[in-house]
């Protein structure tokens, strides 16, 4: 309970108010669902037995059970529901207009702003807009890759290492392990909301704003 309370009070800041309490489902799935596969690779059995298999003249031990996310495909699944959970509540809560003006909109004040520098600085924001939407596309294969490379990696380290020194050697790397499973899991979910509170945590600041305008 201290654990989901001390996450949604951390993602707050950065979804928003107003979107902390229809993300908080996914981020805290997201959560705890990454932070389990990574831990599951320090349980007894997972990645260490297997069948040894025979191919073009080499031996290869396929192992009955291994963490999930050292496999590119559940990584690379648990991506793509982040970007399409991020895709919908864009849509749901900010708005394509408002999504339209955060990539491509001149974000410059036209009443302070000189006319001679006001549209030039349109085009500037039209192509930072074009390099934004390459870098939305790729953060499926980013956010993949990054929990991949770090699960795959150290469970290689790990079973180099018990494969050498069965005892006492091991145990810091499973401590580092620990850690690590950590970090990556909130890294993954920090994204996340990162990615949905910057385009619907800045509409809702700009709803604050307009309302405070016109109350004045």
């Amino acid at each position: 309970e201290s654990a989901v309370e001390g996450l949604k009070n951390m993602f707050e800041p950065i979804v928003g108010k107003r979107m902390v309490g229809p993300t908080f489902p996914l981020l805290i799935s997201l959560f705890f669902f990454i932070l389990l596969q990574n831990w599951a690779g320090l349980l007894p059995g997972v990645g260490t037995f297997g069948m040894v298999e025979a191919s073009h003249g080499e031996t290869h031990l396929n192992y009955f059970m291994r963490p999930g996310n050292t496999d590119l495909t559940t990584t690379l699944a648990l991506a793509l529901v982040s970007f399409v959970a991020w895709a919908w509540y864009v849509v749901r809560y900010a708005g394509l207009k408002h999504f339209a003006f955060e990539l491509f909109g001149n974000k410059a004040d036209k009443k302070t702003v000189p006319a001679f520098l006001y549209y030039p600085m349109g085009l500037i924001f039209l192509m930072v807009g074009c390099i934004e939407v390459i870098s939305i596309l790729i953060r499926p294969v980013s956010l993949s890759f990054r929990l991949f490379g770090n699960m795959f990696g150290g469970e290689n380290l790990l079973m180099n290492v018990t494969g050498l020194f069965q005892w006492i050697i091991p145990v810091p790397i499973y401590f580092l392990e620990i850690l690590i499973g950590l970090v990556q899991a909130f890294v993954f979910t920090l994204l996340t909301a990162v990615y949905i509170g910057l385009v619907c945590n800045a509409h809702e600041s700009h709803d604050e704003h307009a309302h405070v305008h016109a109350k004045h």
